[in-house]
């Protein structure tokens, strides 16, 4: 059991403080609730861009990284479709500079146009980079609008096109930073060597004065059931032919989403899952291939994914996946096969809460899903899951008609 206290500042922030007396160090953690699912469809890559900005200087800090590095922490950041999280780790004795720093970035940006000018150089050479010049990079780009006809979930991350962040101007993310960044709209983590009462005074000295803000109500257009197969056949400049098919599945705190989560380790979970002995170690029809999914909040994608041998046809490769699908369709799995893959979910849960890190991240995730607590019942979730709830849960989402294919050719 992860024990943690929780308390809400006047202003909406909400603050989990986590007490661990085993470390010498402290974790904060800023999770906001906006990501790239929250931007307008005509000005993508916000969130992102923010991640890069948040480190710009705000209005009294010119540099982040500086104050914090001479405390003797180090930092980081990460934007998904769902959410944005910033957090730190410094001595314990230390943790009011992170206090100092992290309530400067929340109570406003410095907004300089040469910031502006310095990270959207960055994130546009990264889009370059990563999703334009380099292999498969823009695969899932394709995917993503291939599967999603209406939620925002059809582009990526790091934006749909490269134009919408080179034209971002400074009115654009000011107005973006005001609507999303608020306290109202963030949860602050700390744990580590730290008590609550600290905490407590902390967080109303250096955030109780920012302004609330106003929440954030998300109302975002709902993916309708997909009832045609969707197929893209295109050709690149690649080494190795690459499918990949998708299939739309259960958003995160609904049942499904556990069975599909142990379905995808069933097929597609490392060496001896059912995928990877079958179509890579045995026929050797592929040089890698993978199942799994995003974990995304809303309803999200199971994948397969490969890289096809060479000389393997397309329609091979295909047929062979459709063999694999059929057959746990049509009978349950066993219950050691089942068990086993639960076994390796515990394990992969046990060992991200051995660090204070990943447990301040936990906490922050599960609160913006709605309950901190649910971290604590999260296991008995899978362990609830049944063969025969998997049995049907391939049924019903392995459907033709409920699929997207990418066929992603060499040249």
């Amino acid at each position: 059991m992860i024990q943690y206290d929780r308390f809400v500042l006047d202003n909406g922030l909400r603050v989990l403080v986590h007490e661990d007396n085993a470390t010498p160090m402290a974790v904060v953690n800023l999770l906001y609730d906006v990501g790239a699912r929250d931007e307008n469809p005509a000005q993508t890559g916000f969130a992102h861009l923010f991640e890069h900005l948040m480190f710009g200087g705000s209005v009294n800090i010119p540099d982040y990284d500086e104050p914090l590095q001479r405390a003797g922490g180090d930092n980081n950041a990460y934007t998904t479709n769902d959410l944005t999280n910033y957090y730190c780790q410094l001595p314990a004795e230390n943790i009011e500079t992170a206090f100092w720093l992290e309530s400067d970035r929340m109570l406003s940006l410095a907004f300089s146009e040469k910031s502006l000018s310095v990270q959207r150089k960055v994130v546009s050479e990264e889009f370059k980079e990563h999703y334009l010049n380099k292999p498969y990079g823009d695969m899932w780009h394709k995917m993503r609008q291939l599967a999603y006809t209406t939620h925002p979930y059809r582009w990526m991350t790091i934006g749909k096109e490269l134009s919408h962040v080179e034209n971002a101007t400074i009115d654009d993310v000011r107005n973006f930073f005001f609507k999303h960044y608020r306290p109202v709209n963030a949860i602050l983590v700390v744990a580590g060597n730290v008590k609550t009462d600290h905490i407590k005074r902390l967080a109303e000295k250096w955030f109780g004065p920012i302004a609330m803000g106003d929440k954030y109500i998300r109302n975002l257009p709902q993916e309708p059931l997909q009832n045609e197969a969707r197929k893209l056949s295109i050709e690149a400049a690649v080494p190795l032919d690459a499918f990949i098919k998708t299939w739309h599945m259960d958003a995160r705190l609904e049942k499904g989403y556990y069975a599909a989560d142990l379905l995808t380790e069933v097929l597609g979970g490392g060496g001896s899952s059912r995928l990877y002995q079958s179509l890579v170690k045995e026929q050797k029809l592929f040089s890698n291939l993978d199942c799994h999914h995003f974990g995304s909040m809303d309803a999200g994608l199971v994948t397969i994914e490969g890289k096809l041998v060479k000389g393997v046809s397309m329609q091979q490769a295909e047929q062979a996946i459709a063999i694999e699908i059929e057959k746990v369709q049509e009978k349950p799995i066993g219950e050691a096969e089942l068990q086993k893959v639960i076994n390796k979910t515990e394990s992969v849960i046990a060992f991200e809460d051995m660090s204070v890190m990943s447990r301040a991240n936990s906490l922050a995730m599960y609160e913006l899903m709605g309950d901190a607590s649910l971290m604590n019942t999260e296991l008995n979730k899978y362990r609830e899951i049944t063969p025969d709830d998997i049995h049907q849960y391939s049924k019903k989402i392995f459907r033709e008609t409920n699929s997207n294919t990418l066929y992603y050719n060499a040249k």
